[in-house]
């Protein structure tokens, strides 16, 4: 027996009603859609690292450089070097000076010594002379010339103990000068202040910089992270601290942990990377999501900016992540 064309229709219509709920089920645990558990929110955003650049605190010609761009280095690795032949040609002339100092306060203190030894000859002369006054045995005059040595002496003393006063000034401004040169001398070897990739070589041996000039970007491979921009009603439920999860296009697959390290104190318009019209027509806080550092560690040589992705913050501690967004990374 013959299907009417009513029962044909009902039963297409429920086949579509079916499916649709299906889709709709389906809908609500892929990550990226709106059908998200309540205590998780979301947006959309790329991977981002800071980027230090390194470059000279005093002007200079370029000599060396030690990496190329797209190398891997540790912090505290040589990145360039500086033309140093005036600095070394100062050093030793600060160095000579030094020489020069110390041997004008052995001097100085040898006149001293000398000094002293005039002194008490002078003090003893005129003690005695002044004993003999006292019995009449020696003139008035004699007594004066006298004491004028005695004046004389400690006067030549106190002069050569200034002297030595300012050669041991002279050695402390040569030191100083020495250190000075040495600290410039050490800042012509330029090197990495942070782990990570050189991004951009931005000079070449044989240029002349000038003090502050750029020489290569480094970008922290371990200070990557991801800014989103929430309404305010979620961003309000969001502290820093918060647990957060990454998943990126590239590799939608794996499901990378990460945290909230700031949220932004007042609300502002977003950008035209928020994908829909609505959305960026909304005030919105601006919330960075910050991957862990000792992960990143791990995978430091996978690390690339740039890629989009989606973020999710988890807004309620107590409930737990829905299965799709566990954490899940790349072997090895």
């Amino acid at each position: 027996m013959s299907e009417t064309p009513q029962g044909i229709r009902l039963k297409l219509s429920v086949v579509v009603a079916i499916v649709a709920l299906l889709a709709v089920i389906g809908w609500q645990f892929l990550p990226g859609n709106g059908g998200l558990p309540e205590n998780i929110a979301s947006g959309n955003g790329r991977i981002e690292a800071t980027e230090v650049d390194i470059a000279t605190r005093i002007p200079g010609r370029l000599e060396s450089f030690y990496v190329e761009e797209g190398d891997l280095i540790d912090a505290g690795a040589a990145v360039a070097t500086m033309d140093t032949d005036e600095l070394d040609a100062r050093l030793a002339s600060a160095e000579a000076n030094l020489h020069q100092a110390e041997e004008a306060k052995r001097l100085a203190q040898a006149i001293v010594a000398q000094r002293k030894s005039e002194q008490r000859l002078a003090h003893s002369e005129l003690a005695r002379v002044s004993a003999l006054m006292d019995k009449g045995h020696v003139s008035r005059d004699q007594l004066d010339r006298s004491e004028t040595a005695s004046e004389t002496a400690d006067a030549a003393l106190q002069a050569a103990q200034v002297q030595v006063a300012s050669a041991q000034a002279g050695i402390e401004a040569a030191e100083a000068s020495i250190r000075q040169i040495e600290t410039s001398i050490n800042d012509s070897h330029l090197t990495s202040p942070v782990g990570g990739r050189v991004l951009y070589r931005l000079a070449e041996p044989g240029e002349v910089l000038a003090s502050g000039g750029k020489v290569a970007t480094i970008l922290e491979v371990t200070d990557v992270y991801m800014t989103i921009f929430l309404p305010t009603a979620q961003a309000g439920r969001v502290t820093v601290g918060s647990e957060a999860r990454i998943v990126l296009d590239a590799v939608p697959d794996y499901v990378v942990p990460a945290e909230v390290s700031f949220v932004a104190a007042d609300a502002q318009f977003t950008p035209k990377s928020v994908e829909t019209r609505s959305e960026r027509e909304k005030l919105m806080f601006r919330v960075r999501i910050r991957l862990n550092p000792q992960l990143l560690e791990a995978y430091r040589d996978r690390v690339k900016t740039g890629v989009p992705g989606e973020a999710y913050v988890r807004l309620d501690d107590a409930l737990p992540w829905p299965e799709s967004l566990q954490v899940n990374l790349p072997n090895g």
